[in-house]
């Protein structure tokens, strides 16, 4: 992959990445709750199902966001579209659909 396009989509990722955990701090600090008000058990509980569920969905960002840094720091190296694991070359099209992958789908396959 050219290194412009790969540096476009890799900005422009790591740009929804975010933006994305931005929202989810900005939701979570508007939705803290008020203790002052009464309510059932279901309302106590509600709010730590949905702090557990944006904890989780940045958790993943958070990952996400490492794994565009990374691949943006091999760009810079000159190391960017090579498997971390093998050096072997990862293909355009695994790089189009996600440009921060650092193994070839070989790789990946056999990981899981």
């Amino acid at each position: 992959m050219d290194e412009s396009r790969a540096r476009t989509l890799l900005t422009a990722q790591r740009a929804e990445v975010v933006a994305s955990l931005n929202g989810i701090r900005a939701t979570e600090i508007a939705s803290e709750p008020d203790h002052d008000i009464p309510g059932d058990m279901v309302d106590a509980a509600e709010p730590l199902v949905e702090e557990a569920t944006s904890d989780s969905i940045a958790g993943d960002l958070q990952e996400r966001l490492a794994a565009i840094d990374r691949a943006l720091d091999r760009l810079a190296a000159g190391t960017y579209g090579r498997s971390v694991l093998s050096g072997q070359p990862i293909p355009d099209e695994r790089l189009e659909a996600d440009p921060s992958a650092e193994v070839t789908i070989e790789e990946a396959r056999a990981r899981r």
